[in-house]
């Protein structure tokens, strides 16, 4: 004989059945809510990723060239009144590729000062880089090791900053700097002036 309330049906049963159901669907809901903001109403720009070094003293880009003869890059490239672009890439980068004609227009378009930081990659092939897609950098330090990188908290290349006139960097600019981006990169580097 079956006791009353323990039968699988019984209405003691259901409310613990709808709990198990009903918090995963509400959990899976927030976290869908909270993805179609950030993906579809949130207005920021896509490459900017905030960085601890905004508002601070540019770190380092102290190292040896990778143009053969040149002399090596030092800090004495910030802090002269105008900004400076400071491009973290590597020859085996794609997204490097797609940038560089935009990093080319605003070097010679624009006349700013870029430097180039060539990340973990071959010296031959940098140079093979540059000699097939065109050199827009005043300077080009190599970065071995990455030490040069972690200093200015390069997650993934490219990565472009913007360090203005005095010395300070002012923006953060995450992966290719896109020929549709170019005019509001432009603008951020106007600011900096």
């Amino acid at each position: 004989m079956q006791e009353v309330g323990t039968s699988s049906g019984s209405p003691a049963g259901r409310p613990r059945a709808l709990w198990v159901v009903a918090v995963p669907l509400g959990v899976f809901g927030a976290v869908i809510g909270f993805l179609a903001y950030m993906l579809l109403l949130d207005d920021r720009d896509p490459g900017y990723i905030p960085s601890a070094l905004v508002g601070q003293p540019a770190p380092s880009v102290a190292g040896a060239s990778l143009i053969p003869g040149a002399a090596p890059v030092g800090d004495d490239v910030f802090g002269h009144g105008e900004p400076v672009l400071v491009n973290f890439f590597a020859s085996w980068c794609g997204p490097c590729q797609v940038e560089h004609p935009v990093l080319t227009a605003l070097a010679e378009e624009h006349g700013l000062t870029v430097i180039g930081i060539n990340y973990k990659d071959d010296p031959a092939a940098g140079l093979g880089f540059l000699g097939d897609y065109g050199n827009p950098y005043a300077q080009v330090a190599v970065d071995p090791n990455g030490s040069i990188s972690v200093n200015w908290g390069v997650t993934g290349l490219p990565e472009t900053f913007i360090v203005d006139g005095d010395g300070t960097v002012v923006y953060r600019h995450f992966g290719p700097v896109l020929p549709a981006q170019r005019e509001a990169f432009l603008a951020e580097v106007e600011g900096a002036s």
